[in-house]
């Protein structure tokens, strides 16, 4: 896979972490990863609630009070309500053609527009909890329930950070499966190229999408396209283990038992082994698997997803 298709595959973000000073204090919170190497593969559309609702920079900062499902936004100082006019705001702006081609969002944490999860909330005694969403990262993920979002600190984390970029790229793959007239044909194909990424994130999801494959001809194309979607993009919001890993791995060597010597299987046993106990990243078996599986042309397995689920550049399974 390379980034040939970069411009197809699009991005939300906040725009902060593009580098812009949009904040309130006139400032920006640069997220490197993102700027220089996930614009690399992305395509990237920012968006600034407080500057484009009209809070202007520098500005009063803002926090969210009340409740936590349905909170205010008010100004730090003078308590300015800000509220109205975000609702306003976030509904129109999500309805904007640019957010409906979206396959992932990358949001500021803590922000009470932006934040994911765990927002400071104050209520009326003054006391703060973490445990709200921004106002603006509800609307995303309330309009966009199967959409891919995270947030920058959290893409920090290795295992975070491949999950993330799995699910965009497959989100990106899904649409383009149901974006043109809808085919039988070409959903068994598809679900069929999934089938060992899908066992390394949730062999029970992956089970439940076979079985809904099966019975296509009992939906109607609109309620498959929406049933299938939902549940193979919650298959993938499962984060793939060293166990799975393995038993996928097993599973592709099963492929190439008639093909290899004594040595080369014991070669092949010894690094999965290796991965198995931590001594080694993913990458070294698998390398090893799709080096074997490309020589001897085998069809099948040189289709899977799981081989080659995003580019190789971006080095996410090469992490103890």
């Amino acid at each position: 896979m390379t980034n040939a298709n970069k411009s197809e595959i699009k991005v939300g973000i906040s725009t902060c972490l593009l580098g812009e000073k949009v904040r309130y204090d006139a400032g920006h919170k640069l997220h490197r990863y993102s700027v220089d190497i996930l614009s690399e593969y992305f395509t990237f559309v920012p968006v600034c609630p407080e500057l484009e609702v009209g809070m202007g920079v520098p500005r009063e900062a803002v926090r969210l009070v009340g409740e936590i499902d349905n909170p205010s936004m008010v100004g730090n100082k003078t308590d300015t309500d800000w509220t109205a006019k975000m609702n306003r705001y976030t509904a129109g702006r999500i309805k904007q053609r640019d957010l409906s081609d979206l396959c992932g969002y990358i949001l500021k944490k803590d922000s009470p527009s932006c934040g994911m999860e765990r927002v400071k909330i104050y209520h009326d005694s003054g006391m703060a909890e973490r445990k709200a969403v921004g106002f603006w990262a509800r609307r995303i993920m309330d309009n966009f329930p199967i959409l891919p979002v995270e947030e920058e600190g959290r893409l920090n984390d290795n295992r975070l950070r491949e999950n993330f970029i799995v699910r965009v790229f497959a989100y990106s793959r899904l649409r383009s499966l149901f974006k043109d007239t809808f085919s039988r044909k070409h959903v068994v194909e598809f679900h069929t190229g999934e089938k060992y990424l899908l066992m390394a994130h949730s062999p029970k999801h992956y089970t439940e999408l076979g079985r809904l494959v099966a019975a296509i001809k009992d939906y109607s194309p609109s309620e498959f396209k929406r049933v299938y979607s939902e549940t193979f993009m919650e298959a993938l919001r499962f984060k793939t283990t060293t166990r799975k890993n393995v038993n996928v791995l097993q599973h592709l060597m099963g492929f190439l038992k008639k093909h290899l010597s004594k040595e080369e299987k014991a070669d092949i046993i010894g690094t999965i082994d290796d991965y198995h106990k931590g001594l080694v990243p993913l990458i070294v078996p698998l390398t090893l698997v799709r080096h074997y599986i490309n020589k001897h042309d085998i069809d099948y397995v040189q289709g899977q997803t799981y081989l080659n689920p995003h580019p190789k550049e971006l080095m996410l399974r090469n992490h103890v």
